[in-house]
């Protein structure tokens, strides 16, 4: 049977392990072991762990059910944890549920008034729930409400809740770009692009973002040198598969041999992704790169990653796109769906 011990030593293992598949499959472990020998306290502190590390390497559902059997423990006996660091976690979890389209809408609203009201009865700053129904309403596509979010949050103080600066700064280039305005998003980028802000996050996925508005813009030269350097600091992470997207997007228009490198090495990231919204974006630029590229070299082979499950000829570049483009075009159909518009599929169009 296992023991406390073979927990703390699993625990112990995955700390010393980067952020990673590797280190998830330690804490899941860990849980496992934890909820076998009834140590609630342990399998807590694993949960929170797994939350943590799977909202960041490319797992956000693992994180949304570890998040969920925490906040039924936390309801239970809220005086055993600590409100802080699970308020911080359900700013993640909310982050992440407009990706999923099995997740209705009214549940993500429902979640959003909890999320609000827990924070205003801990005394924290209503600017985090501004913020967030700012960001939910922009992945409905409902801009003039997101707009409304917008400018309640702007307006009120920052505390130690808030996101950062620069997490909350790349939100409003987001929804500058949805709005069409090329010029604004731009603007919003400067803090970020002067390195005034920056993250974890912040500029690798600012990098990519900006590529398409300079595109638009004529401003391909500074474009090139951003796609290069963006490209560079998000290489090999299975956490960019939409900045991957967003790079393809671009390099389709300006280089598409360097985009067909681009697809190569990242396809494997996109392929296992657990995040439907990134992977049908990234499926939607392949398909539209794979298209370009077909008119300059037709009979070019695409190297697949061998767990691809394609069983078609990669040297048929044209059926390769029309599979990467039924997919996307089948899970923008479900976002539709649940969002009540048409939003999602014009973003693939």
């Amino acid at each position: 049977m296992k023991t406390e011990m073979d927990f703390e030593e699993l625990m112990d293992e995955a700390y010393g392990l980067p952020n990673g598949p590797a280190k998830l499959g330690m804490l899941e472990e860990a849980a496992r072991v934890a909820d076998v020998n009834g140590m609630v306290m342990e399998a807590y502190e694993a949960r929170s762990e797994i939350v943590d590390v799977a909202t960041f390497c490319g797992y956000p559902m693992k994180a949304l059910i570890a998040f969920s059997w925490q906040l039924g423990k936390f309801d239970q006996q809220p005086e055993e944890y600590d409100e802080e660091t699970l308020m911080w976690s359900y700013k993640w979890i909310l982050g992440k549920m407009p990706d999923f389209p099995e997740i209705s809408r009214e549940k993500i609203m429902e979640l959003l008034e909890d999320f609000g009201r827990r924070f205003k009865s801990y005394g924290y700053s209503e600017r985090s729930y501004w913020y967030y129904r700012f960001r939910i309403f922009m992945d409905f596509g409902e801009l003039e409400e997101a707009g409304r979010s917008y400018d309640r949050f702007r307006t009120m103080d920052r505390d130690f809740m808030s996101d950062c600066e620069a997490c909350e700064q790349d939100e409003i280039m987001r929804y500058f770009l949805l709005k069409g305005d090329d010029e604004k998003v731009l603007e919003a980028a400067q803090p970020i692009l002067k390195g005034r802000m920056s993250c974890a996050e912040i500029p690798h996925l600012t990098l990519s973002e900006i590529l398409m508005p300079l595109y638009r813009l004529g401003r391909t030269v500074e474009a090139d040198k951003h796609q290069t350097k963006g490209y560079r600091l998000i290489k090999g992470q299975n956490d960019f598969v939409q900045s991957f997207a967003e790079q393809m997007d671009y390099l389709t228009r300006t280089n598409p041999a360097k985009g067909i490198d681009v697809l190569e090495e990242t396809l494997v990231f996109a392929a296992d992704h657990e995040d439907p919204y990134a992977k049908m974006l990234f499926y939607a630029r392949a398909a539209s790169l794979l298209r370009r590229w077909a008119e300059e070299s037709p009979e070019y082979r695409l190297r697949l990653p061998a767990s691809f499950p394609y069983e078609g000829d990669p040297g048929d570049l044209l059926k390769l796109a029309d599979y990467f483009a039924e997919h996307a075009q089948t899970a923008a159909a479900k976002f539709d769906q649940r969002n009540g518009n048409h939003h999602v599929s014009s973003l693939i169009e």
